[in-house]
């Protein structure tokens, strides 16, 4: 058999298996690019979707600005007409405000006066019914009576003390979401759809002032409806077979549809195929005519082809060099360039590898940092509310002991427990960082003062060669806070300042007014009072960073440091409605930012009045002592009885209502809030306020969870003197 039909079958078994591979190959190029395509539609899909409602969210946000009105609060609706129609995103948006009876009361559609319908004509009540009506709802597409077109509706509820007093709508033109649609750039064959909860059509990139309003059919409403985001084959309303991507915009419960031609979808990918197919066809014929004259060089130009193909398999980079075949030289060329893309593939697929980690690690310890904080928080406020509990009964005793007992010896000792009581009682007041702020030990204050008593604390702790300077200006904003937290956190911050400083350094206090458009760490925007605790130390490595505000975490030698500096201050700053920032560099020192909140007049909370030394007049009347613990009720009830009063108890709120409702007539109530059953003593005070506006209140709190805002209810702080309980029964009884 001559060379040439050798070499033809050479060719031909090379060939023949290796164009079959190809077409294998095509195929799955042809797979993995429809799979691709399908992925990168329903990523489009889902992006549109999150457009969508962050456009609802828009108008959510006027819709809440305009709630929080004034004028609205004030009632006057005169005013708020003209407030909200300037305050409507276009001429083809209206507001309307809705009576809890579901009555239209004004609509910026019609004349202020004018008659407008009463009743809804959207779903929004039935919505109401389904989901509640103290959440943002969206109903579905309607025909509204008054602007004779399809619209749908944004509602909010409007809260006035604590209740929903009213409903704002916002009444939107279904073809508002047009220029949205175009400005996607859909290509013309696509087809965007918007459809409600019920499958009519809301807005759609093609003809949509023909299918506004219109029903999908009952094919794809039932694909659409049976999950939140995927793929399924139907035909749209204009009769074109398509594949369909569909995905949920959360807020409103809409669907947002992309429909897509299937020949569309199977264009590029057959093209594709083609063209792979097309030359390989082609390299077969060219090496069947050329079998004859290049069967000394095909061979050494195919094993030299086969070495490249080895490097790229093994992941080296292929330098391919021409061997004076065209077709074998495009062949290495595409290796070559495979290389290429192969490596640049797989570096930014382990930049991406790391990126992701980074961010997981990142995501994970905020988390674990987040569970700590609120375990300790959970763990200290019940220690402390046990603790304060036991500390009150011991004050209390201590009190009647050094009013029975008129030895010296007896009065030093009673002292000296005193003094362990207030030791006692400051612990308790640190550990009250971790938990949840208290309303007794809340105070609106300037922090100069502050700052004044803070230098004098630290005075004797920083050594010679660590300077201290502090720059507090006049006119700082007052803020709401428990003053002996925000000492502690400034002595906490000063102390690791001085500890990262073993060869001396300096350390700046400084504060002063910001308005923050774009608030950190997701405080909302406003005034904010910036204190910021800076020093020229050690810094922090990016390691210790991560973990510097974890609970108990520390660097320092065993004994001595508790790991609790930081988050300490970390948590009455979050506590206090406001932040704490880390900035540190290795070698470079460390910057602490804390963030407060601004006080407003009417957020000023008064404190407990401050215990005197000065006499308590005897009281009369008759007492309701309401008590879960048997020490305390033993400690307290007697000192009570001693001071005049005549002493009715109860162990729970429920046994205490049922005495008053029983008849049993009292001058005062006097409360712990946290108790056993249902009811706080926070209801408690409530219901006598409201039942009986003629008797005084008085609580008291070693820890709460619950805020307390009731006018003429006195709030004092465990473990409080006995005097102190005395001048604010005496007092409320005053007021």
């Amino acid at each position: 058999m001559r060379f040439r039909s050798q070499l033809l079958i050479l060719v031909l078994s090379v060939l023949i298996p290796g164009f079959l591979a190809a077409i294998v190959a095509v195929w799955y190029v042809y797979s993995e690019e429809q799979q691709a395509q399908e992925k990168g539609l329903q990523e489009a899909t889902r992006v549109f979707s999150r457009l969508i409602e962050t456009e609802l969210r828009s108008r959510e946000g006027i819709l809440q600005t305009l709630a929080r009105s004034p004028v609205l609060r004030q009632g006057d609706l005169r005013e708020f007409y003209d407030f909200a129609k300037s305050m409507a995103p276009g001429p083809e948006t209206t507001i309307i405000l809705v009576n809890t009876n579901n009555e239209q009361l004004l609509n910026t559609r019609a004349p202020f006066g004018a008659e407008i319908p009463k009743q809804r004509a959207s779903n929004l009540v039935a919505l109401m019914e389904r989901h509640g009506a103290d959440r943002t709802l969206v109903s579905d597409v309607f025909f509204a009576p008054v602007g004779k077109r399809f619209d749908f509706t944004l509602q909010v509820p409007v809260l006035q003390d604590g209740r929903i007093r009213y409903y704002l709508v916002m009444g939107i033109n279904a073809s508002a979401l047009q220029p949205l649609m175009t400005q996607q750039g859909f290509p013309r064959e696509w087809l965007a759809t918007v459809v409600d909860r019920q499958g009519v059509v809301v807005t759609r990139s093609r003809e949509p002032e023909r299918f506004i309003g219109r029903q999908a059919s009952e094919s794809t409403r039932k694909s659409l409806f049976s999950a939140t985001e995927g793929v399924f084959r139907s035909v749209t309303l204009d009769n074109i077979p398509v594949k369909t991507f569909f995905s949920r915009v959360a807020l409103s419960d809409w669907t947002v549809i992309i429909s897509i031609p299937e020949s569309e979808l199977r264009r590029a990918p057959l093209r594709v195929a083609a063209f792979l197919a097309l030359m390989l066809a082609g390299l077969l014929g060219f090496a069947l005519l050329a079998a004859r004259r290049i069967a000394g060089q095909v061979v050494e130009r195919m094993e030299r082809l086969g070495e490249s193909a080895d490097r790229l398999g093994q992941g080296q980079a292929v330098e391919y060099r021409p061997q004076g075949l065209t077709e074998i030289d495009a062949v290495g060329a595409r290796i070559a360039d495979a290389s290429r893309q192969i490596r640049r593939n797989k570096q930014e697929l382990e930049q991406r590898v790391a990126e992701a980690v980074a961010n997981t690690e990142r995501a994970q310890r905020a988390l674990l940092h987040s569970q700590k904080l609120e375990a300790l928080g959970r763990l200290t406020g019940g220690i402390a509310h046990e603790f304060n509990n036991l500390l009150q009964t011991l004050t209390t005793a201590l009190q009647l002991a050094r009013m029975i007992s008129t030895q010296e010896r007896v009065q030093s000792l009673i002292d000296t427990c005193n003094k362990a009581v207030q030791r006692a009682t400051s612990l308790t007041g640190q550990l009250s960082a971790f938990g949840r702020i208290q309303d007794a030990r809340l105070e609106t204050v300037a922090l100069s003062r502050h700052v004044s008593v803070f230098e004098q604390l630290v005075e004797n702790i920083l050594p010679s060669n660590v300077t201290l300077e502090t720059r507090v200006p006049d006119g700082l904003w007052p803020v709401t806070l428990d003053p002996t937290q925000l000492e502690l956190a400034l002595i906490n911050l000063v102390i690791n300042a001085r500890d990262a400083m073993p060869a001396g350094g300096s350390i700046t206090i400084e504060a002063c007014n910001e308005t923050l458009a774009c608030a950190p760490d997701g405080l909302a925007a406003g005034d904010y009072l910036h204190i910021r605790v800076a020093d020229t130390g050690l810094g922090m490595s990016p390691e210790v960073m991560a973990r510097a505000l974890d609970p108990f975490f520390t660097t320092k030698d065993v004994g001595k440091g508790s790991g609790l500096g930081l988050p300490q201050a970390y948590g009455f700053a979050r506590q206090s409605g406001g932040t704490l920032l880390l900035h540190s560099t290795e070698g470079r020192g460390t910057a602490i930012d804390i963030y407060l909140p601004r006080a407003a007049a009417k957020d000023t909370v008064q404190p407990a009045p401050e215990t005197a030394s000065t006499a308590v007049q005897p009281a009369r009347g008759a007492l309701l002592f309401v008590e879960d613990d048997p020490l305390v009720r033993e400690a307290v009830i007697p000192a009570l009885e001693d001071a005049g009063y005549t002493v009715l108890r109860a162990d729970s709120v429920e046994a205490a209502l049922s005495l008053l409702d029983g008849g049993a007539t009292v001058d005062a109530v006097f409360s712990d809030i946290v108790m056993p059953g249902r009811l706080s003593g926070v209801d408690l005070a409530r219901a006598v306020v409201e039942r009986y506006p003629h008797v005084r209140v008085v609580l008291a709190t070693g820890y709460s969870e619950q805020r307390i805002a009731l006018p003429g209810v006195q709030l004092l702080s465990k473990p409080y003197d006995f005097s102190e309980a005395l001048r604010a029964l005496a007092e409320t009884s005053a007021g």
